[in-house]
């Protein structure tokens, strides 16, 4: 159902009914780019600068090493992202591969990118000698920045959103000629999420209460672990575990919290 309302026009009727047309898409010498790719390339921009500004300052590590770092780590997590999406929909992608490679029109899960980013952190500081908590707690700020600029461009794709609502924060999706249906913004509630916990853990290191390596990381696990598995079972477009009916993100949601807590 997703996938076929690209072209519908949002309304909010929290906001007067207010109603949105973006384009998901233009038009440039005759190639169609998607705004989804330019969205996500945006949060990877702002969390990198972020990084770079407050490696030195926050777990001493050089400017220059942590835009080497990020040379590995970047591709790295696209990929894991990708590869993470099409494993679970491989009944859609083993008819057409070639659009496993189309990641500008959708379909990244996080947690893939996640799996694959912890692996790359930690043979990075394996190489570098760095302990891995440091980087980690330092990661996490450009995650957080790069998950909730991201989820905008699920926005634009009208994609990502949850099961039909009367919540007084719904979300309408009118295709032309039909009446709306109103849906659990999903995309929102974890853009929101992820910026409140950005704003906790920046405020915890600038008063100085960061009190050992990987603290920030842990809390990540546990803050992101908590909202996701609640947001994970509004959608209508969770990864499944085989036929069984069971969402896998919402399964690793809780045990990213558990683990969090635990290592707490």
């Amino acid at each position: 159902m997703q996938t076929v309302l690209r072209e519908a026009v949002i309304s909010f009727p929290m906001f007067g009914n207010l109603t949105l047309n973006p384009p998901s898409s233009f038009t440039l010498l005759g190639r169609t780019f998607y705004l989804y790719g330019a969205i996500i390339a945006l949060g990877f921009l702002l969390g990198i600068l972020y990084c770079a500004h407050r490696s030195e300052p926050l777990v001493g590590i050089p400017k220059d090493d942590m835009y080497d770092f990020v040379l590995w780590m970047i591709p790295s997590v696209i990929i894991g992202a990708r590869l993470y999406y099409v494993l679970f929909r491989w009944n859609e992608y083993a008819a057409h591969p070639a659009d496993i490679f189309k990641v500008w029109e959708g379909g990244l899960a996080i947690y893939g990118g996640i799996l694959v980013g912890l692996l790359v952190v930690i043979l990075w500081c394996r190489r570098r000698k760095i302990p891995f908590g440091a980087l980690g707690d330092l990661a996490v700020f450009g995650l957080l920045i790069g998950q909730t600029i991201g989820r905008w461009g699920n926005f634009l794709n009208r994609e990502a959103f949850g099961r039909e609502t009367d919540i007084f924060c719904r979300m309408g999706l009118a295709m032309p000629g039909k009446n709306p249906i109103y849906v659990h913004p999903t995309f929102l509630y974890e853009s929101l999420w992820n910026l409140i916990g950005f704003f906790f853990l920046d405020a915890m290191i600038r008063k100085g209460k960061r009190q050992y390596d990987g603290q920030c990381l842990w809390l990540y696990f546990l803050w992101y672990g908590l909202g996701r598995s609640w947001i994970e079972g509004l959608r209508t477009d969770s990864l499944m575990i085989g036929n069984t009916g069971i969402r896998v993100s919402q399964v690793l949601s809780v045990a990213l919290a558990a683990i969090g807590a635990g290592m707490l």
